[in-house]
């Protein structure tokens, strides 16, 4: 049993380490605008957060989270920072799962392009 305890922080680290490789490539390839390298910060941040509800393919709806391919930057930043919906939206669901995730605050824009 101790040797399992001890396996555990090495397995953790190693899983740390290699967690940017199985996310895709360190760097945008050259000649990459703005955008471009924005939406795939954000398919990284979707990649590892936002598929656990919605489909991997944001066009279709996930297990839980509905398709949100082409959501505004204001129903993004509503939705992940505050668990709500801007004045006016309609949601496409009436479930109130998705909790708010104020820590990708610095990420709504990657988010945007992507999802756009």
């Amino acid at each position: 049993m101790k040797r399992a305890v001890a396996f555990l922080p090495r397995a953790l680290a190693v899983t740390i380490a290699f967690l940017p490789a199985a996310c895709g490539p360190g760097k945008p390839p050259a000649g990459s605008t703005p955008e471009q390298v924005a939406a795939e910060r954000g398919r990284r941040v979707y990649s590892v957060t936002c598929t656990t509800c919605h489909n991997p393919d944001p066009s279709k709806p996930g297990a839980i989270g509905p398709a949100i391919r082409g959501s505004s930057r204001a129903l993004i930043e509503a939705r992940v920072l505050r668990a709500g919906y801007p004045p006016g939206y309609e949601p496409q669901r009436k479930s109130k799962l998705m909790p708010a995730m104020p820590h990708l605050a610095g990420s709504i824009d990657d988010l945007a392009a992507f999802l756009k």
